[in-house]
């Protein structure tokens, strides 16, 4: 009857009462689903739950090993969340529940393969972050290893109070096959169990799992509705991979050492042979080989049988006092017998034949105070708190005494004896409960755990301190790259990048010679009239809109913005980055400056104003002049004569120097002979007037096609450039395109196989000298010494 009766008990009974969740931490995330991580998008519980960064971690983690940065920072964007996590930190299960329903809808993947994948890789994050030696000695087997995550999870709530991990059940059918019980207060997170489960399985058991649900249901208990989920789980082991033995030479020195080996092997075997044999006991001959066997192969544990007394040789008064909080009770709850201690934290235990749950309330696994339920949950770690009402009115005010420990059946007597020890983290939470270390017996761990935890509680808090300090100098570093990229554009648009660069090192830039580029100038008609009857707003108004679509061709046609000095606007071909097309590009320039010119009105007339423009090939000497205020600045006779064709042009004309229309002919321009002039401190000279391109369209000129090659303008390049918003340029293509880009690049390139190792300086400044062809100045280069500010 009494067999019948305990059979009925232990039976496995899929109705059983839910049971879970402790405090697990970030860590925690061991194995278990249990993090609060994961979400089921639909139906979600909304009471207000919390998790330590170390998920939302993990799963940043997970999306970029898996889908790359920018999947990453789309995810974050969409679900509006921050980009990193403190390890410690406790963060709202809403934020998790966001970046899910947000990977789904990304992905365009189911709900339950995103929780499996994140199961899969969360196991491998743990094992990463430290925690795999931990793991590992959790079980021998698959099923000791779900039975001890309960324990896991308890200790480590000692560092991390807001853990809230799932429980887990292990049952055995008669048929062999596992079933493994889910208890969880997060609904919709079941799908995680699979993933890490069979990542365990295959890593450390070297074994295929399958896991089918079969039931999924919702249990209510005194702590409120619990998620009970019962997987069938199938271990398949791997077969272990044959070795072929290699046919050795017996001449060799392997035959050798074989020989050698074996003949070790079985002197050992002889010895043990002869130890056993003096054994007072008599054997059989086939008892004393296996003997030897066993020996020889260390399989005694296998062969291990316990001895136990045929009585207890322990006194009760002695029992008590070695194990001075622990508490016996029969199948009706009434106590049978206390420890000292917990006597004497609980006055009313001396009182024998007093009900358990009158005093005690079971905190983990959250279940109902049964001998029916305990059983249920043999293996798991029980926590018990005293209830404060039958404590004495003067420690009621005092936090609450917890204990954590194993409830053990003893079937002959009908008793569960809850052998345990009081449940702190720290020696504040000792001295609040009025307790001392003597209280806990000589053998209890827990002395220990509190002082070494008292240590890490105290490591925490620092690396804690330092995460966010690192968080901070990451933010910092952040803004400060930020600004100083807006420095740089400006420096950029004010010198060329290369030259700016040399300037940031505290170099010196040698003036060089460029044999031959084309040089632009314009002005305003009539703009000193226009000054006198207009109020300066409206004439920085007016010029910062000529300026600005001028600055945006120059973009296009990948000319050189040398200076602007009231309405006089100066750029280059060619210079500081020699090309073949230099002419081409300015003569295209100057096209669109003239369209860009009919959209800017004269703040007098309200009509649109009119431009003057001068074109001039020839050598030039290029270098930077000042230190406070350095201006890259071009010399010689072209720049002087690039202005004489602005000064002596026609309105609404693109002036030619004969020169310019040398490099210009046959390049599929319409230009016509103005006739000969005189050109102040020049003489006579024969000029041109460029009319139009005639085969680019006006929107190819203006960088307004689409066919176009596209480069898109920074934001922060737009915003230091004045430009009221970013906007997509269509660079015009020429023959000298990719020399162009990659002679524009060369400065940067050199500078990164600097700081590689790949270079040395001397090298790095040949090489730029060698790409821009330039010299340094040689005495009789300067004809005329004409600086372009003047």
């Amino acid at each position: 009857m009494m067999r019948s009766r305990q059979s009925k008990l232990m039976c496995s009974k899929t109705d059983s009462h839910c049971g879970c969740d402790e405090t697990p931490t970030s860590m925690s995330s061991l194995l278990t689903p249990a993090q609060p991580t994961t979400p089921a998008l639909h139906n979600q519980r909304t009471d207000s739950s919390t998790m330590y960064g170390f998920i939302n971690t993990c799963l940043k983690s997970l999306v970029i090993e898996k889908f790359g940065d920018e999947t990453w920072e789309k995810l974050k964007t969409q679900a509006g969340v921050q980009d990193t996590f403190m390890t410690y930190m406790v963060y709202d299960d809403v934020i998790t529940l966001r970046l899910i329903q947000e990977a789904c809808k990304m992905l365009d993947l189911p709900e339950d393969a995103v929780l499996r994948l994140f199961g899969e890789y969360f196991f491998t994050f743990c094992k990463m972050s430290g925690y795999d030696r931990m793991l590992r000695t959790l079980g021998g087997n698959l099923s000791e290893f779900i039975e001890n995550l309960d324990a896991l999870h308890s200790y480590l709530a000692l560092s991390y109070q807001e853990m809230n991990a799932p429980s887990f059940r292990v049952e055995k059918r008669a048929d062999g096959a596992m079933l493994l019980h889910y208890y969880s207060d997060r609904r919709g997170l079941c799908h995680i169990v699979p993933g890490i489960i069979g990542s365990v399985a295959r890593d450390f058991f070297n074994s295929e799992v399958t896991m089918e649900i079969l039931t999924q249901r919702e249990e209510k208990e005194h702590t409120g509705k619990k998620e009970h989920v019962i997987f069938l789980v199938l271990q398949k082991a791997e077969r272990p991979k044959r070795i072929t033995r290699k046919t050795t030479n017996l001449k060799s020195g392997d035959s050798h050492k074989d020989n050698e080996a074996l003949d070790t092997a079985f002197q050992k075997a002889k010895g043990n042979y002869f130890t056993l044999s003096c054994c007072p006991e008599k054997k059989s001959h086939w008892d004393i080989v296996r003997s030897v066997v066993k020996f020889g192969k260390g399989n005694l544990s296998l062969a291990f049988v316990p001895v136990y007394p045929r009585r207890l040789w322990v006194e009760e008064k002695t029992f008590c006092n070695a194990f001075p909080f622990h508490i016996v009770f029969d199948e009706e709850l009434r106590i049978k017998q206390a420890g000292v201690n917990i006597q004497k934290f609980v006055p009313g235990l001396r009182r024998p034949g007093s009900r358990v749950d009158k005093y005690f309330s079971v905190i983990h696994p959250k279940v109902t105070f049964t001998i029916f339920t305990i059983r249920k949950f043999i293996n798991s770690q029980f926590v018990l708190k005293v209830h404060r009402e039958m404590l004495p009115d003067s420690w009621r005010n005092q936090p609450m005494l917890k204990l954590r420990g194993q409830m053990i059946w003893m079937e002959s007597l009908r008793c569960m004896m809850y052998l345990c020890s009081p449940k702190l983290r720290s020696l504040e939470e000792l001295e609040e409960r009025k307790m001392h270390i003597s209280d806990m017996a000589q053998h209890d761990t827990t002395r220990d755990l509190i002082l070494l935890n008292q240590q890490r509680l105290a490591e925490m808090e620092l690396s804690n301190q330092l995460e966010r300090k690192k968080e901070e100098l990451r933010i910092l570093s952040k803004n400060l790259e930020a600004e100083k990229k807006k420095t740089e554009t400006l420096l950029y648009a004010m010198l060329p990048k290369h030259v700016a660069n040399l300037l940031k090192e505290g170099k010196k830039v040698e003036a060089g010679e460029f044999n031959s580029c084309t040089i632009l100038f314009s002005d305003i008609v009539t703009f000193t009239n226009i000054c006198s009857a207009c109020e300066p707003i409206q004439i920085v108004h007016m010029l910062n809109s000529m300026y600005s679509k001028f600055d945006r061709l120059t973009s296009v046609h990948d000319v050189y913005k040398v200076e602007t000095i009231g309405d006089a606007y100066m750029v280059v071909g060619g210079v500081p980055v020699p090309t073949t097309n230099h002419a081409k590009r300015v003569a295209n320039f100057a096209l669109g400056m003239r369209t860009a010119a009919r959209e800017v009105m004269n703040p007098i007339t309200g009509e649109p104003i009119q431009i003057r423009v001068g074109i001039h090939t020839g050598p030039v000497l290029a270098g930077v002049v000042g230190e406070k205020m350095p201006r890259y600045c071009l010399f010689g006779d072209t720049v002087n004569t690039a202005s004489r064709m602005e000064s002596h042009g026609l309105p609404n004309k693109i002036h030619l120097s004969p020169t310019a229309f040398r490099a210009l002919h046959n390049q599929g321009f319409e230009i016509v002979e103005r006739g000969e002039i005189e050109v102040k401190g020049k003489g006579k000279m024969t000029t041109y007037i460029l009319r139009r391109n005639l085969y680019a369209t006006e929107n190819e000129i203006m960088g307004r096609t689409e066919k176009q090659h596209v480069r898109h303008m920074d934001e922060m390049e737009a915003d230091a450039l004045g430009n009221l918003a970013s906007k997509t340029i269509a660079v015009m293509k020429y023959a000298d395109s990719q020399q162009l880009l990659t002679s524009s690049s060369l400065a940067y390139e050199a500078e990164a196989s600097l700081c590689n190792g790949e270079s040395t300086k001397d090298d790095v400044e040949q090489q730029l000298s060698d790409q821009t062809r330039t010299q340094h100045f040689r005495v009789g280069n300067a004809h005329s010494s004409l600086c372009v500010l003047l």
